[in-house]
C-alpha cells in the first residue's frame, strides 16, 4: 500500500514575539524589567536589546551606565535575525548615538508596531536623557513609531510648555502629531483631580478619551513603561491601535489597584504586573 501523503503546507507553531528596547532598571518596578513582566502577563514572548543600566531603586536614579552602540545594534539584530518580532516597545534611549543606532535597526529590519515611550524624567522626577537627545530622537523615531506615549513631564519637554489641565491635552496632542508622530497617546495621570484622563489621537483624525477614577496608591513606579509594553503587546497580538490602547490601560489600572496597598521598598513601589497572567499564547503559520 501507498503512503497517504498531504499537499497542505507544513504549520509551524510559534509565540507572539515583543521587543524591548530599553534602560534596566536593577530595582524591577521599570524599564526592561517591567516590559518583560508585561509581555509574559499578557501572554507574550519578550526579548530585549538594553540601552543602559541604572543604578535605580524605589526612591530614585543614583547612576546611569549606557551600553555600547555596537553591543546595542547586536543585540537588535541577533533578536530580530533568529527569533523575529512582531512588535516593538522603545523606552530609554539616553544620547542621540544610542537613538541613530535604534532609528537605524529599525529601519534596516522593516520593523513595525513600534510603541514609543520617551522616557526622559523618571517617576522619582530624576532626569534620564541628555539634554541634546530630544531634537534627535524626535527627527529619527517619532516617523518610524506607530505611537508615541509621552506623559505630561515629556510631553511638556517635546512641546516646549506646561500642559496645565485636562483642556489642554487636545493642543498638546495636536502639536505632537506636528513632530511626526503617526499617533500618540498624551499621559495626563499627572494632573490634580479624582479622575485620570488620556488622549490618544492620530494623523487620520481619530480622537479617544480614556478616562477613570484616580487610584490612591503610592505604588506608581514603572507605569508609563508598562503601559508601552502592554499596548505592543496587543499590538502584536493583532489588536489594532484603539483597541489596544484601551486593553492595555485596563491592564495597567487593574495591575496598579492589585498593587496599591503592598509595600516594596521605602520610596514609589511597583505594580502587580502579575495580578492576572495569561497563558502564553501560541500561533500556527
Amino acid at each position: 500500500m501507498t503512503p497517504q501523503t498531504s499537499s497542505a503546507p507544513h504549520q509551524t507553531s510559534r509565540y507572539v514575539r515583543v521587543l524591548s528596547i530599553a534602560g534596566s532598571d536593577s530595582g524591577g518596578g521599570a524599564g526592561i524589567q517591567a516590559d518583560l513582566k508585561t509581555f509574559s502577563a499578557l501572554g507574550c514572548y519578550g526579548m530585549t536589546a538594553i540601552t543602559a543600566i541604572t543604578v535605580q531603586n524605589t526612591l530614585g536614579v543614583t547612576g546611569i551606565h549606557s551600553i555600547p552602540v555596537d553591543i546595542l545594534r547586536g543585540q537588535i539584530d541577533a533578536v530580530v535575525e533568529d527569533i523575529g518580532v512582531d512588535a516593538v516597545k522603545i523606552g530609554m534611549l539616553a544620547t542621540p548615538e544610542v537613538v541613530r543606532t535604534v532609528a537605524d535597526a529599525l529601519r534596516r529590519h522593516g520593523l513595525q508596531q513600534v510603541v514609543l515611550d520617551p522616557v526622559m524624567v523618571a517617576t522619582s522626577g530624576d532626569r534620564l536623557i541628555a539634554e541634546d537627545t530630544k531634537d534627535v530622537l524626535v527627527r529619527e523615531l517619532f516617523p518610524l513609531a506607530t505611537v508615541v506615549t509621552p506623559n505630561l513631564d515629556e510631553a511638556s519637554l517635546l512641546i516646549g510648555r506646561t500642559i496645565d489641565g485636562i483642556d489642554a491635552l487636545e493642543a498638546a496632542a495636536s502639536d505632537l502629531l506636528a513632530l511626526g508622530a503617526p499617533a500618540v497617546v498624551v499621559k495626563g495621570g499627572h494632573l490634580p483631580g479624582d479622575w485620570v484622563v488620556d488622549l490618544l489621537a492620530a494623523q487620520d483624525g481619530l480622537r479617544r478619551t480614556l478616562e477613570s477614577p484616580r487610584i490612591a496608591t503610592h505604588n506608581g513606579h514603572g507605569t508609563g513603561c508598562t503601559l508601552s509594553s502592554a499596548i505592543a503587546s496587543h499590538l502584536a497580538l493583532g489588536l489594532p491601535l484603539a483597541d489596544a490602547v484601551a486593553h492595555a490601560r485596563s491592564y495597567i489600572l487593574e495591575a496598579i489597584r492589585a498593587g496599591a496597598a503592598v509595600r516594596t521598598g521605602h520610596g514609589h513601589g511597583p505594580l502587580n504586573h502579575g495580578h492576572a497572567p495569561v497563558a502564553q499564547i501560541i500561533r500556527r503559520s
